[in-house]
């Protein structure tokens, strides 16, 4: 059973998606939040499997009520919703540890397969679109040194010093992932299978504590691995 928390301050969109959710076997809503700070509490009793986030709600908002969960529970995934795609919000929400977003209209069946999905382990959304959002707000991630070399001297901060237990190879494997490609994509770039691909990206998520693809688009452009106008389209 995959137990969902919803946090949205329209009580009408809450009502909606716990009759969809609830209508399919396995899913079951186990509370409901109309603010942050009360998303933040209610997942802290409750310790749902997924949290469905609003991003835009008053008070303590979806990014720093997703920060907040991320952190003290890492094992909860969080499911941000938003208006449109590429939103500033929703960029922020990626970068405080949401495994992804759906728009507010999604179809009833995206949004349960979103939830199996996120609640597995893996993410939502494309890398290419998570990719689209860091590109389109660059202006808001730190600086980094325009001379780094993606594998010797990126991370000039020294915030990501973990990246210094990834082999050659896998950082070779983190900067492809970051631009988007899919693992087929990547296993045909470098020449390897499918399953070796899958292994190295099950590598780097655990040697730098990350819970998906996701995460590892966020960190490869903090880190200056990755910048805009250099990944594929």
């Amino acid at each position: 059973m995959i137990s969902v928390l919803l946090a949205d301050d329209q009580p009408l969109l809450r009502r909606g998606f716990r009759m969809i959710l609830e209508a399919e076997d396995g899913l079951a809503v186990t509370g409901e939040a109309g603010d942050g700070a009360e998303a933040v509490e209610l997942a802290r009793r409750v310790k749902p499997d997924v949290v469905l986030m609003d991003i835009r709600m008053p008070g303590t908002d979806g990014i720093e009520a997703t920060r907040r969960i991320t952190a003290a529970q890492p094992d909860v995934r969080v499911l941000v919703l938003t208006t449109f795609d590429l939103d500033e919000y929703a960029f922020g929400a990626l970068r405080a540890g949401a495994s992804g977003f759906l728009l507010k209209d999604v179809r009833p069946h995206e949004l349960v397969a979103a939830v199996r999905t996120v609640a597995s382990g893996d993410a939502v959304v494309s890398p290419r679109v998570t990719r689209r959002l860091l590109e389109e707000y660059a202006q808001q991630l730190p600086v980094a040194d325009a001379d780094a070399d993606a594998f010797g001297d990126a991370d000039p901060a020294g915030r990501y010093p973990q990246l210094a237990s990834l082999t050659e190879r896998e950082r070779e494997v983190l900067a492809v992932v970051a631009q988007g490609l899919s693992n087929i994509e990547i296993a045909a770039s470098l020449f390897v299978s499918e399953t070796t691909v899958k292994s190295h990206v099950g590598r780097i998520l655990a040697k730098l504590g990350l819970r998906d693809r996701v995460q590892i688009v966020v960190l490869a452009y903090e880190s200056g691995l990755v910048t805009p106008g250099q990944s594929k389209s």
